[in-house]
């Protein structure tokens, strides 16, 4: 499955040759301040429910995708990590001194490793924006012959992105279509293209 958002580029460089599909990579963007310093008890595709806890407060959602390379082939087994603020736009990190309240139901993050289709998915919760920020995801992919690559996804629908300094750090229309994601239905669709 090849995402719409993707730019895709025919490339044939002579009458004989047969074009190659070709995607640009996912934009790389910081890490933040905020990737946890102590990793929850569980570390699954499941961010809103950890056993013996009550559900995690929030807005369930499902971001799903594929992890590509520019070739548009899946990679198999690469690894994807997702970090977040929870419903209340906190983070579960020793430096985050927010006033907002801490969830102790919600994970915060997870890790998943990608099918034979380089496909994944995790269940989590619409995270809540902070000063200065928008409602983001943070993610980490790597894979076979890939470095580890830090990302952030962004929400179609949020009023808040074109007043952030890092979506707006995305150059170009194609940068910033490849990481802002519609959850209709409560479930968005993110490939991430690795190169």
């Amino acid at each position: 499955m090849i995402s719409r958002r993707q730019a895709l580029i025919g490339a044939a460089s002579t009458g004989f040759a047969t074009p190659a599909l070709a995607l640009a990579p996912t934009p790389p963007q910081t890490t933040g301040p905020f990737f946890p310093d102590v990793l929850p008890r569980e570390s699954d595709f499941d961010l809103v429910t950890m056993a013996g806890n009550a559900p995690a407060a929030g807005e369930i959602i499902t971001v799903e995708g594929q992890v590509l390379g520019t070739d548009a082939r899946p990679i198999p087994g690469a690894v994807v990590e997702l970090w977040q603020a929870n419903v209340h736009g906190r983070y579960s990190h020793s430096r985050d001194t927010s006033n907002a309240p801490l969830d102790p139901n919600f994970q915060g993050y997870g890790v998943v490793r990608a099918d034979a289709q380089g496909r994944y998915r995790f269940r989590t919760i619409r995270p809540g924006a902070y000063a200065g920020r928008t409602r983001h995801l943070h993610f980490y992919a790597a894979g076979p012959g890939f470095e580890k690559t830090p990302l952030q996804m962004y929400f179609a629908d949020d009023a808040g992105n074109e007043r952030d300094f890092l979506y707006r750090s995305l150059r170009t229309a194609a940068m910033r279509d490849a990481v802002t994601v519609d959850f209709a239905g409560g479930t968005g669709v993110f490939d991430i293209v690795l190169g």
